[in-house]
């Protein structure tokens, strides 16, 4: 909310290394429409793979850990219908949050929203989800000799919903002027919006699947086949900085944004990055991946190993085996009876 109080002169000037990183965005945001053309079957799979590592890297940061790999692999396919423990729970409601994102028509952006999503993040858990904060409260870090350390205070729970209901209402007045580039308004909303801090638990994993569905309905759709949640935690320690730098003065609406927002746009810019090498790599690939499609489905045993495709096709990668496979298998063609290097694959009617 306090960012988008004077937002034009907030952001009026914008740092020559944030307006680099912007074109590099704005050049890759371009080419997306190409790839949904030519290369669907990837788009698919990239994007299959992102869901599953922003969920799992998302939970991670707030310490949700499920460590059966196999197992987390199967409440993340929406397949357990028994819990065993809170990381369990939390890790299926993450998995719910995002795909509701992903899979419905999620607007309007309002208080509502963020209620629903809080709900469906708790929904397997005996906590309470969908509703503001009741009591005040604290963010603070744990320093390594187990030392508490506020890093900053949000918004009392008496002002939350104001806040939050001002913060969206500003975000949508802002974006609909249009004299701001859009990843930037995104970027000051996540920041206003972990500030505010508007529930006892979840904001982080709230914020962060928000922010994926913000830049997709802005055009930028990266986030789709590159996890956001991933680079966050790869980076955890700037992504805290640039927190504590933009949040100090929030309340007295003399915060500088500008360290989250070279953190924030920077990450988007990586997000580019990442799906022009994944892209390349497909394009240079794209025969060999035709020749193990044609072998797996035409050639190939009922049942087989990946080691089998390794020693029919010589000369192909296990990066280019994979990227078939996983093609075909979201494609309803083959399916495989575990993960890994030992894993069966059989070929469906």
């Amino acid at each position: 909310m306090r960012s988008f109080a004077d937002v034009d002169s907030l952001v009026g000037l914008v740092p020559f290394t944030i307006v680099s990183d912007l074109r590099v965005i704005d050049t890759g945001r371009g080419s997306e429409a190409l790839f949904q053309d030519k290369l669907p079957h990837l788009l698919t799979t990239l994007a299959d793979r992102a869901r599953v590592a922003s969920i799992e890297a998302s939970s991670a940061i707030e310490g949700v850990f499920v460590e059966d790999r196999a197992r987390a692999a199967a409440i993340l396919a929406g397949s357990i219908e028994q819990l065993r423990n809170r990381s369990e729970q939390e890790l299926a409601g993450y998995r719910a949050a995002l795909d509701y994102l992903y899979q419905q028509p999620w607007r309007p952006l309002n208080a509502g929203l963020l209620l629903h999503l809080h709900r469906l993040l708790f929904a397997y858990t005996e906590a309470s989800g969908g509703e503001f904060k009741q009591v005040d409260n604290l963010v603070i870090d744990r320093l390594p000799d187990g030392t508490a350390v506020k890093r900053f205070t949000p918004v009392s729970a008496g002002q939350s919903p104001h806040h939050g209901e001002e913060l969206i209402a500003r975000y949508l007045l802002a974006q609909q002027s249009g004299r701001h580039h859009p990843v930037i308004l995104v970027g000051l909303f996540a920041l206003d919006l972990l500030t505010i801090h508007p529930f006892i638990d979840g904001n982080g994993r709230i914020t962060r699947a928000l922010t994926n569905a913000l830049l997709q309905d802005a055009g930028y759709d990266v986030t789709r086949y590159v996890s956001l949640e991933t680079l966050i935690a790869s980076s955890s320690d700037a992504y805290y900085a640039a927190l504590l730098s933009s949040t100090d003065g929030w309340h007295q609406g003399v915060h500088d944004p500008w360290p989250w927002l070279r953190y924030f746009v920077g990450l988007v810019r990586r997000c580019y990055e990442d799906f022009a090498t994944l892209t390349s790599a497909a394009r240079s690939n794209g025969n060999k991946q035709d020749r193990v499609r044609d072998y797996v489905l035409n050639h190939a045993p009922k049942v087989f190993r990946i080691a089998d495709i390794r020693s029919a096709l010589p000369g192909i990668s296990d990066q280019s085996i994979r990227l078939a496979l996983d093609s075909l298998k979201v494609a309803g063609r083959v399916e495989s009876d575990s993960v890994g290097r030992g894993a069966t694959w059989s070929r469906l009617p």
